[in-house]
């Protein structure tokens, strides 16, 4: 039985990668005739800097298709597998957004993917998440600090909704998340981060 799960775990987290690693941010903005969206803003691949392209309809395209690759990571994995390789599968599409192998391992900061495989895992924590992150923004017209702000909630939030396992997994996406955005802290400590649809 130990064999099974661990053989299971192991597919579903290379399946959530698969699923993770889909570029869809850029895939999209060349299909639209923008070029390569890495040479646009921030560099970056996901939905916050499709929007610097000026086309709002785009850039939420792009975080429907990165957070729908978690959620479909997450689904897949749990009729395939068992709840808990599920769960694996949902940290390998978060891992597969960030470090994507079609572009050298060089992805996006994993928001959208974060917020679809906690859609899946638990969507009432979903809401919440989202309720967070629109309030933040309303404020302060960062995405950076909206994401952060939202993502530290998250881990919390799943323990008092009863769900530890899933809990465990987004401290474990939550620290990475931050990792990641540890630029942007910078730039929001220094005052210089880029507020929502500016082209810097």
């Amino acid at each position: 039985m130990t064999d099974v799960l661990t053989w299971g775990s192991a597919a579903a987290l290379v399946l959530g990668y698969l699923f993770g690693s889909v570029p869809f941010g850029m895939l999209f903005t060349r299909l639209a005739g923008l070029g390569d969206i890495r040479r646009i803003g921030s560099g970056n691949i996901g939905a916050t800097n499709v929007l610097r392209t000026g086309r709002k309809g785009l850039a939420g395209l792009t975080l429907l298709a990165d957070a729908a690759k978690g959620a479909a990571a997450v689904f897949v994995a749990g009729a395939l597998f068992t709840a808990p390789a599920a769960l694996v599968a949902g940290l390998g599409a978060f891992l597969g957004h960030l470090f994507p192998v079609w572009l050298g391992f060089r992805g996006g900061k994993g928001v959208a993917t974060y917020l679809g495989v906690l859609a899946a895992a638990n969507w009432p924590a979903a809401l919440i998440f989202a309720a967070i992150w629109l309030a933040v923004a309303a404020l302060s017209r960062f995405s950076s600090l909206s994401a952060l702000a939202a993502s530290l909630v998250t881990p919390f939030l799943l323990f008092a909704l009863g769900a530890p396992t899933t809990a465990l997994l987004f401290l474990v996406l939550t620290a990475i998340l931050w990792l990641r955005h540890i630029g942007n802290i910078r730039r929001l400590v220094a005052g210089s981060e880029s507020r929502i649809g500016e082209r810097r």
